[in-house]
């Protein structure tokens, strides 16, 4: 640690402890489940691909299929391949078709066909991860090639116009006028779809939908701006609702670098079940830490409906909470883009001490994260020259507590659709405070005993003191309270619910078994 806010370590191991009692109960009942997204995501390693003339995917079709027949608590896998093995086909997408025309049935096989399947599993799986494994080996080429960004924080932009073929052009010209990290943002409603679109989609609304294609093109036109640029640019996209897992891995398999991947918001802000939530999330994890992808964590949705001075001790918590879960499914500091935000009232006396205090709070417990560090929304009026102020007292508030990854603000944040001009204006906000600044962050040191320093010690104190109810009543019992984002969120209501097994007691999960045997 920079020893900046002089945090007392004993208390800081102490939140760490605390966030592990907290969650191991979760990582066990994730252990001990699945859902339809999960075992779509291992079929979708495995091969399947495409969609019916409705648009419904095959692997949608074809986890439906086996459900019926023998149930999902067994895993898909091996009732798939001993089908096809009884078929004495090869084509796992095939076999999809006839299922949904319902010329095979499923079973679940014991003994030698049983093991044969199982074998046969793993073989298809494992070529789909040795994919993912070569699209990170070729990231790892290209950053070589290219280089990264000369700065930190990276700068990171949004571009969403609901067709990827406007898209495309918009992020190139926002590369070239300085952004690090292009984020595509799903179109409205996405994360309640239960299952991903098929092909190039031209009509999203309030952002472009998230489909592999859709990954793969705009992964290729960037990789074109990289080579231009002479220097390697990022690309985002969310795996998060009810198709978590396999907006995971068709990130891994499209050489994305970053995802937005936190349950919680899921959870509190789209209402899916808490269980379905966290069962998917820690598979989905376990493929970004393989794909080498950084998460993107979003605590600061919180602040969008609770008091951002009040509730900033649910941030902290929620953090450590996720550091916690990350490590557990095999992600590196590195890849731990934490979420926090610049989100206080500004009409609150000393609000930018405060916002000082919390994002070098952040900084502080996590010295080895990349820290996402998001602008302010909550109270943005629409008077574009106080956005555009207020924008630039966050992206000072960044250099000077030396965050990772800076969201780009815009101005006319909760007017319209930012205009390419007004990315422009943005972006010069961002070069000129960046530039200006320096390193800054090494010569910003709070006062000992000052107003930075007690509050920063004052919120971790109030994290410990959650996390301490939060161990004492679980995790899934403050949520159901609404202690995040004063959303209340019972384990046992929400949408996807119905899409979530026990496992049996012979359950196979190939991706599992070869992910967590590389951890």
């Amino acid at each position: 640690m920079t020893g900046k806010l002089d945090l007392d370590p004993v208390l800081v191991a102490r939140a760490r402890e605390l966030a592990r009692r907290a969650g191991q109960p979760v990582v066990d009942l994730a252990r001990s489940h699945t859902t339809v997204s999960v075992e779509r995501a291992v079929l979708r390693l495995a091969g399947v691909s495409g969609a019916d003339p409705d648009g419904i995917p095959w692997v949608n079709r074809l986890v439906d299929a086996v459900a019926a027949d023998v149930g999902l608590g067994h895993g898909v896998a091996v009732p798939v391949f001993d089908a096809l093995a009884r078929e004495g086909i090869t084509d796992v997408t095939l076999l999809a078709q006839k299922a949904a025309a319902g010329s095979v049935r499923f079973t679940q096989p014991t003994g030698r066909a049983a093991t044969a399947a199982r074998s046969a599993a793993r073989r298809a799986v494992g070529a789909g991860i040795r994919r993912i494994d070569r699209r990170r080996a070729e990231r790892d080429r290209l950053i070589k090639r290219h280089g990264d960004p000369k700065q930190r924080p990276w700068i990171y932009l949004i571009v969403a116009t609901g067709d990827i073929y406007e898209d495309i052009p918009q992020a190139q010209a926002a590369a070239r006028a300085g952004a690090d990290v292009i984020a595509v943002i799903r179109s409205t409603g996405q994360s309640l779809l239960d299952y991903v679109p098929e092909g190039a989609t031209r009509e999203g609304f309030a952002g472009t939908y998230a489909t592999q294609e859709n990954f793969r093109l705009m992964r290729a036109a960037l990789d074109e701006s990289s080579k231009e640029l002479g220097r390697y640019v990022r690309l985002t996209n969310y795996a998060s609702g009810l198709c978590m897992p396999e907006m995971a891995t068709l990130a891994g398999l499209e050489r994305l670098d970053m995802m937005l991947n936190d349950s919680m918001y899921g959870i509190l802000f789209r209402d899916i079940n808490p269980v379905r939530t966290f069962v998917d999330q820690r598979f989905s994890r376990q493929v970004h830490a393989r794909a080498g992808i950084i998460i993107n964590t979003g605590e600061d949705n919180y602040l969008t409906t609770a008091d951002a001075v009040d509730e900033a001790h649910t941030v902290t918590v929620s953090q450590l909470l996720n550091e916690f879960f990350a490590h557990e499914a095999g992600l590196a500091d590195w890849q731990l883009g934490l979420g926090h935000a610049f989100e206080i009232n500004p009409e609150v006396p000393e609000s930018f001490r405060l916002e000082l205090a919390h994002a070098l709070l952040a900084r502080e417990l996590f010295p080895d994260a990349p820290l996402k560090w998001m602008p302010p929304t909550k109270h943005m009026t629409g008077d574009v020259f106080r956005g555009n102020l207020l924008d630039g007292f966050f992206n000072l508030a960044g250099a000077l507590t030396g965050q990772g990854i800076l969201l780009v603000g815009m101005m006319t944040e909760a007017v319209v659709t930012p205009w390419l001009s007004d990315r422009d204006i943005a972006l010069q906000n961002v070069r000129y405070v960046l530039g200006a600044a320096g390193g800054l962050h090494e010569d910003f040191v709070p006062a000992p005993g000052g107003f930075i320093r007690r509050r920063a010690n004052q919120v971790l104190g109030e994290a410990l003191d959650l996390l301490e109810r939060i161990g004492e009543q679980t995790l899934l019992t403050a949520i159901a309270e609404g202690t995040f984002g004063i959303m209340k969120r019972p384990a046992d209501r929400g949408k996807g619910l119905d899409g979530v097994a026990a496992h049996e007691a012979d359950y196979c999960n190939p991706a599992t078994d070869i992910l967590e045997a590389a951890a």
